[in-house]
């Protein structure tokens, strides 16, 4: 008995973590809202060099040629008909974002005014082509 008696007349101490809680939903939504998500056009290019390649920051579409002509939109291989329908879409969820094509050194230059074509049909105006740079 006298051990409930001591037991009922003790404080219960304890770490409120509430606040630390709150402090980290906080951070991870600002870490979530700050984040840049990086996107890729679905296929790794060997990129041609050149000592006037800048990066270019407002870039939110990106188009890959391969080496033997296969053309990739959003991680999705399409053929050079539906280049235009998924560009429109592309450009309506983002209107303010550049086209990037992202064009392997082996693909054939027609290929690629074919997609440029494509590409400004869909209403896009602000189109680059990636390039290494090269240390001068």
């Amino acid at each position: 008995m006298s051990r409930r008696r001591r037991n009922k007349g003790q404080e219960e101490t304890g770490v409120d973590l509430t606040p630390m809680l709150d402090v980290t939903f906080i951070m991870l939504i600002f870490f979530i809202v700050t984040t840049s998500f990086v996107k890729e056009a679905g296929l790794e290019v060997s990129r041609p060099s050149a000592k006037s390649a800048k990066k270019k920051e407002n870039a939110s579409i990106f188009v890959a040629i391969g080496g033997n002509d296969e053309i990739w939109v959003d991680k999705r291989q399409v053929d050079l008909r539906s280049v235009r329908a998924n560009i429109e879409r592309l450009h309506a969820e983002s209107p303010e974002g550049a086209v990037i094509i992202q064009a392997d050194q082996g693909s054939k230059t027609g290929v690629l005014v074919k997609v440029m074509d494509q590409i400004k049909l869909a209403g896009v105006e602000d189109i680059s082509i990636a390039a290494k740079e090269v240390a001068n």
